[in-house]
């Protein structure tokens, strides 16, 4: 390699993990712009990239959870309970503001789109049957098929049973969950070579003509969104450790929004989190749980996307929908959003059973739903970056009120 082609690599390859996700997005923005041809063939660095943290999440969790409830012992402190508060609080707060948006700035639709795929589900009860479910899978089925349920109950259980082992078991378990940790660390390292692909093939597959149709829609949403992340949760920060929460929000959106916006899996960012987590110096016994258990119930995004839609499907036709009823959908739009699984696109399907509560036809529902997905490309992105930060945000604020 000639000398002066080293010398910049060298000075990229020093400049920090962000800095060097931010040069990909640069770099995938101008291939997709002046060499879309060339953008197809580059895309395949992103899907090696959101496969490789697919594939490592489950071990990762699996191994995570379970030893560290293996090597928990009696009064070690843990903040799971204040995480899950603030988990149902904040989705609450989020729903809650796409509500008040919704009715200040009312969306209406050109419903001609074409039927969504896939099937909705019945409703709330439904929701909760298929989690039971996933409680009890088999282990290998829920390992191979990514149910992050079902992992978490069989590595919270298997480590219950292993707490009074010797340190022998102990330790080779630990160095099993260590081990896999480093293939993590490995993944993450690729993550600017991967957001680079990502961004060149979504700009050349996609590019953002379909969105104009649907700029208001889209942009109450992200706007939601955004007041979410800026205002809501820091807000609740602030009142969950009494310290100024925007450096730690600003470190939460720098190290775990900006790799989920552009892999737009909540499971495929559970290794990026864990790693962002042991960075900030947060409790592992926490962590190690909470971060799974949020990518599946720890849904703000995909709360405000059910309530906007579904209220902007509710305007279009004309129905009257009292604050009451608005209140209700955002408890509705909560408990479903709890049951979105952290896979691309997971909250669109839910919106026929919110838009059931004010009258909408299944037929008129997923008209909407394809909407959805016209807008997916920036919606959805967005929304799995605030639910992945958010998850990061309130762990760490947990542990910090705790201390």
């Amino acid at each position: 390699m000639s000398t002066s082609l080293a010398s910049p690599i060298r000075a990229v390859a020093r400049l920090g993990l962000i800095p060097q996700i931010v040069i990909g997005i640069v770099l995938g923005i101008v291939v997709a712009t002046t060499w879309p041809d060339a953008a197809a063939s580059i895309s395949l660095l992103g899907d090696v990239f959101i496969s490789a943290l697919k594939a490592v999440a489950p071990v990762l969790v699996f191994l995570l959870v379970m030893a560290a409830i293996a090597n928990h012992r009696r009064g070690q402190p843990t903040h799971i309970r204040g995480v899950l508060l603030l988990y149902v609080v904040g989705t609450l707060c989020a729903a809650l503001v796409a509500v008040v948006a919704s009715f200040a700035l009312p969306t209406t639709l050109i419903i001609d789109a074409p039927q969504a795929s896939g099937e909705p589900p019945g409703g709330i009860a439904e929701i909760l049957r298929n989690l039971l479910l996933n409680v009890v899978d088999n282990p290998i089925h829920a390992l191979m098929n990514a149910n992050f349920v079902g992992i978490l109950a069989w590595a919270i259980g298997l480590g219950m049973m292993l707490r009074g082992s010797s340190e022998t078991t102990l330790g080779v378990l630990n160095a099993f969950s260590e081990a896999v940790s480093n293939i993590v660390r490995l993944v993450i390292r690729c993550a600017p070579l991967g957001i680079f692909g990502l961004v060149a093939g979504t700009l050349a597959d996609t590019g953002m003509n379909a969105l104009l149709d649907y700029a208001h829609l889209l942009a109450v949403i992200v706007g939601c969104m955004l007041f979410v992340a800026l205002v809501t949760n820091p807000l609740i920060v602030f009142l969950t450790t009494r310290r100024n929460p925007y450096p730690l929000v600003f470190a939460c959106l720098r190290g775990s929004a900006i790799t989920a916006f552009f892999t737009r899996s909540s499971a495929a960012n559970i290794p990026v989190n864990m790693e962002l987590c042991e960075r900030l110096d947060l409790d592992a016994d926490t962590y190690s749980i909470s971060i799974p258990l949020g990518a599946t119930i720890n849904m703000a995004g995909a709360a405000i996307t059910i309530s906007v839609i579904t209220l902007a499907a509710a305007h279009t036709l004309g129905i009257g929908v009292d604050f009451a009823s608005a209140l209700l959908l955002c408890i509705v739009a909560s408990l479903a959003a709890c049951g979105v699984s952290g896979v691309a696109g997971g909250s669109l399907l839910l919106i026929p059973m919110a838009a059931s509560l004010f009258g909408i036809s299944n037929d008129v529902a997923m008209q909407v739903v394809a909407i959805g997905f016209v807008i997916s490309v920036v919606q959805d992105a967005t929304e799995t970056a605030l639910n992945s930060s958010t998850d990061v945000l309130f762990t760490a604020a947990a542990c910090r009120a705790k201390r």
